[in-house]
């Protein structure tokens, strides 16, 4: 459970790091945000594979969720484009990190037998 604790806080930081990279564009105190935000983001990844996580599943889930986060969070705070696309997108990055992470768990039950 305490991985996907630390998944979960890598995703959130890395979402802020890079939303305030945008925000520093016009403010760039926000610089300080962005510095905090993908070292804590690093840290908490790595306290994941420290938990047990495998790399290609923590690293597929982090990734992925922080594009389709980061797409919906700056259309709504900054009006980017979310086209219908952009959306199917975002739907075949969740396939994917499902198949991903179905695969590690088939994987890791064939190895305890």
């Amino acid at each position: 459970m305490k991985q996907w604790i630390w998944l979960l806080m890598a995703i959130v930081l890395e979402v802020v790091a890079t939303l305030s990279l945008r925000a520093a564009v016009d403010n760039p105190q926000w610089i300080v945000v962005v510095i905090c935000g993908y070292v804590g983001a690093f840290v908490a990844l790595s306290m994941v594979l420290r938990e047990g996580m495998a790399i290609g599943v923590a690293y597929g889930i982090w990734a992925a969720c922080g594009v389709a986060f980061t797409a919906v969070v700056a259309h709504i705070l900054f009006s980017d484009p979310l086209t219908w696309i952009m959306g199917l997108g975002i739907v075949c990055i969740i396939a994917g990190v499902w198949l991903v992470e179905a695969g590690s768990v088939a994987s890791h039950r064939k190895v305890e037998e």
